[in-house]
């Protein structure tokens, strides 16, 4: 089944950072600010989300790949927010730009690479490389 999702759609999500979003509490680092893990998280959270609804039932899409650059620390209590744009669809590969900011600006940005896959044979498949032991 070919699945065609138009290039320019963008999404935008936004949070403000808590503890459990810190540097301290992913174990990232030591300090009570924005840890990258969790600013990867809005930004992989914000692709998937912006192709959901152009995806047949049945299907969802993956993360494979990361190019992310954190250029800025945001501390507690602050609102951050993530906006991507699809650039390019190769098959079932699907390319976005992807940029965090807060209130002083840009603080992370970077390329996000996901995958569409039917949902059903995804688990299948890992449930039988799993008894096979190749996981």
């Amino acid at each position: 089944m070919e699945i065609i999702i138009n290039k320019g759609i963008k999404a935008y999500k936004e949070q403000q950072v808590e503890l459990k979003d810190t540097a301290k509490a992913y174990g990232s680092g030591l300090i009570d600010v924005f840890a990258t893990p969790a600013m990867i998280a809005l930004m992989e959270n914000t692709a998937h989300t912006s192709v959901n609804d152009f995806l047949p039932e049945g299907f969802a899409t993956v993360g494979v790949q990361l190019n992310i650059q954190h250029s800025k620390a945001t501390p507690l209590g602050e609102k951050v927010w993530c906006e991507s744009v699809l650039e390019a669809q190769e098959g079932r590969k699907l390319f976005f730009s992807v940029t965090a900011y807060d209130n002083t600006g840009i603080i992370g940005k970077g390329t996000h690479e996901r995958f569409i896959v039917n949902v059903e044979q995804f688990m299948d498949k890992l449930k039988k490389n799993k008894q096979h032991g190749t996981v």
